[in-house]
């Protein structure tokens, strides 16, 4: 069975995406731990613990100290070196381990520049593809203390799996149900704390507690408060002890309770009267102002009724009169089609410049055809007129009369007449003659028919030579 070749997962994390390209052929057991752990969601929520500027940024630590991890496998796996994988470049995923040979869990690092000194120390199983190397980039210029670790660490997200060369893993658990699963233990963790804090209620805060009362009051059930009595200590009957009176002091007599009088009866039952009537007219105030805000509110709802019943007929009669509209519009106007109307746009555009395109289409013809028949008519002129040529006699005077005076006579080309010999003989000839042409088969053709010439010419020497010696 062939070992796969190929394989690519994109880690999503909150400086951005890392599109990683997996060597699963040469480092097979190394990404099938890398792909589990990734299915399972292991990776999920880790932080990037350390960062060498220039250096490489390592990650895969749930814990984020650096010296925890974990390996599908169930313990430290051993490593895969291949010699044709090499630390050349930066962007390179290799895993990290605790400074001891085959001791590879869950952490992997990434470089960010040539790193010939891990040659051979650690499994180097994949790299970073595209513009994705400058999202790692941007992790490894984060502001770091004095161990190496990010002030504010960045975090992955999560791990999509584009290209799984290894289809038989079967992961413990996958990414969801982990999720799931975390989502419950968050949830049962606030009602514990929601519950504590009712208990916590039912508490005296108002004592002072120290660590030992702290234990005591926690062991204990909880503690209901007390209301505090309210008393009058003055209305109390208290019994006293009897005080001995002087004999010069007399008690007061009891005085009997007084007598209203008459007058003082009908005051009282006026005022009464007038209270109850005054609360009579508050009650009818009360309720006239709630009949006549009801009265309002039905006049308004009214109003408002009609107002939108208007509203409604007047869009209903124009909506009847748009469609009458449109049906006239269309019996009147039959549609055309959008051939016919570019059609009679072009027919329009040219209805428009027809006249004067025509008559200017029609003057330069005609004068063109008169510049070119005055032409043939001179070209005919000129052949017909073809003067003698001149005696000596005459050239002399006209030489010596008209000595050193040149005549613009631009007609004078129209008599001219263009002759051709009527063979080309002469330039056969020269061209044989200055112009040799090697054939190369007829070359070779000809060193072979010299060579059986020679070759004859020996074998009748041959047996010319036999003959004498006989």
């Amino acid at each position: 069975m062939a070992l796969p070749t190929k394989g690519r997962v994109i880690i999503e994390t909150t400086a951005g995406e890392i599109d990683i390209e997996l060597w699963a052929k040469e480092t097979p057991k190394t990404c099938r731990n890398f792909l589990a752990l990734a299915m399972e969601g292991y990776y999920d929520g880790v932080i990037f613990h350390r960062i060498v500027p220039n250096f490489l940024v390592q990650t895969g630590d749930r814990t984020g100290t650096g010296a925890g991890g974990e390996s599908f496998y169930g313990e430290p796996f051993e490593d895969e070196i291949h010699p044709r994988l090499r630390f050349a470049h930066r962007g390179l995923v290799a895993m990290a381990n605790n400074g001891t040979k085959n001791s590879n869990d869950s952490q992997f690092f990434i470089t960010l520049d040539r790193a010939d000194e891990l040659h051979g120390k650690h499994t180097l199983f994949g790299r970073c593809i595209g513009d994705t190397i400058f999202n790692v980039m941007k992790i490894g210029e984060m502001e770091i203390d004095k161990n190496e670790r990010p002030v504010y660490p960045p975090k992955i997200k999560s791990i999509r799996i584009v290209d799984n060369p290894f289809d038989d893993i079967v992961p413990r658990i996958t990414a969801e149900e982990k999720r799931v699963q975390l989502r419950a233990r968050e949830q049962a963790q606030r009602e514990r704390e929601e519950e504590g804090r009712r208990k916590g209620a039912k508490k005296n805060v108002k004592l002072l507690s120290f660590g030992a009362d702290e234990e005591a009051t926690e062991d204990n059930e909880p503690v209901v408060f007390k209301k505090k009595a309210i008393f009058r200590p003055d209305l109390v009957d208290v019994p006293e002890a009897p005080k001995s009176v002087p004999d010069f002091v007399v008690q007061p007599a009891v005085s009997a309770p007084r007598k209203m009088s008459e007058d003082e009866e009908v005051d009282g039952g006026e005022k009464e009267k007038k209270g109850k009537g005054k609360e009579r007219e508050k009650d009818d105030d009360i309720t006239k102002i709630r009949e006549k805000h009801k009265k309002e509110k039905e006049d308004d709802q009214n109003s408002r009724k009609a107002q939108i019943e208007k509203m409604e007929s007047e869009i209903r009669k124009l909506s009847k009169r748009d469609a009458s509209d449109d049906e006239d519009h269309l019996a009147k106007k039959p549609k055309k089609s959008y051939l016919e109307e570019e059609l009679a746009k072009y027919a329009k555009g040219r209805g428009l410049h027809s006249k004067k395109a025509a008559a200017g289409k029609k003057r330069d013809e005609g004068d063109i055809l008169a510049a070119l028949s005055s032409f043939r008519g001179k070209l005919q002129g000129a052949m017909a007129l073809d003067e003698p040529e001149p005696e000596d006699g005459e050239d002399g005077e006209r030489e010596g009369g008209e000595e050193g005076m040149e005549v613009d006579n631009d007609t004078g080309f129209m008599s001219h007449l263009l002759n051709f010999p009527k063979d080309n003989m002469e330039e056969v000839n020269k061209a044989e003659r200055d112009y040799e042409v090697i054939d190369p088969r007829a070359r070779g053709a000809k060193a072979k028919e010299e060579e059986r010439e020679r070759k004859r010419l020996e074998k009748e020497r041959k047996g010319r030579g036999g003959r004498y010696r006989r």
